[in-house]
């Protein structure tokens, strides 16, 4: 159904790239799973080194499990437990290149290394966050927290159904 040229040649390249996707994946659905789902699809096809990309979605004053792409995962999260619960919590970007260094850290994935996690909000509220784990230590830095940051931003309005 969509074709996407994604440039990989550098990382600015690959977040604009993905975001023009983004976009065009996004603009004219209004259904926040589905577009949660073209999201966790997208990044999984396109950032390499993932175990596991996807959502936890603000539900009854807890994280819960949304769509994503890897293997099975924890489905509840508490407020400040975890990267995610962190997170959430602060309401900024976790970005941690040893997750086993991680005070609290929830192991859902023995696999998993490293990991990044965006708090996703839409005017001054938290709907929930976007999760990306690597296998690999240190397989995040600052131009994919602010990658997935710009990407947040364009996706949290169309998260609000």
């Amino acid at each position: 159904m969509y074709a996407f040229d994604i440039d990989a040649a550098s990382k600015t390249d690959l977040y604009r790239d993905l975001a023009a996707a983004l976009d065009a994946l996004t603009a004219d659905e209004v259904d926040p799973i589905a577009n949660m789902a073209n999201m966790a699809a997208l990044l999984w096809e396109y950032l390499p080194d993932l175990n596991w990309a996807g959502f936890y979605r603000l539900v009854g004053g807890e994280l819960v499990l949304g769509p994503f792409q890897g293997k099975v995962a924890c489905i509840r999260i508490p407020i400040g437990k975890g990267v995610c619960g962190t997170a959430a919590a602060t309401l900024e970007t976790q970005l941690v290149e040893d997750v086993h260094a991680f005070p609290g850290h929830i192991a859902c994935d023995a696999a998993s290394r490293s990991e990044l996690v965006v708090p996703i909000v839409y005017q001054g509220s938290l709907l929930g966050v976007l999760d990306l784990d690597s296998p690999l230590p240190a397989r995040f830095d600052a131009g994919d927290a602010a990658g997935c940051a710009a990407l947040v931003r364009l996706i949290a309005p169309r998260l609000v159904g």
